[in-house]
């Protein structure tokens, strides 16, 4: 699967060459994210489960695979 991010008219495709841990991909991300799709309407856990977004992020962002072969 990959994607398309557009932000100030730069195209950006996804997923990414993995080359290793990403410190980016923090709580604070999550949360940044958690919040946008709130912002979306999209129903809200009261309990959000941080390490599953976190790998979702991950998951989307980075091509792993390529990275073992």
């Amino acid at each position: 699967m990959s994607g398309y991010a557009f932000r100030s008219g730069v195209k950006c495709g996804y997923p990414l060459p993995h080359a290793g841990p990403d410190a980016r991909l923090s709580n604070s991300l999550s949360n940044s994210v958690a919040a946008v799709l709130v912002g979306y309407g999209l129903p809200c856990r009261a309990t959000p489960d941080q390490a599953a977004l976190e790998m979702a992020l991950a998951a989307f962002l980075y091509n792993y695979q390529e990275s073992n072969t």
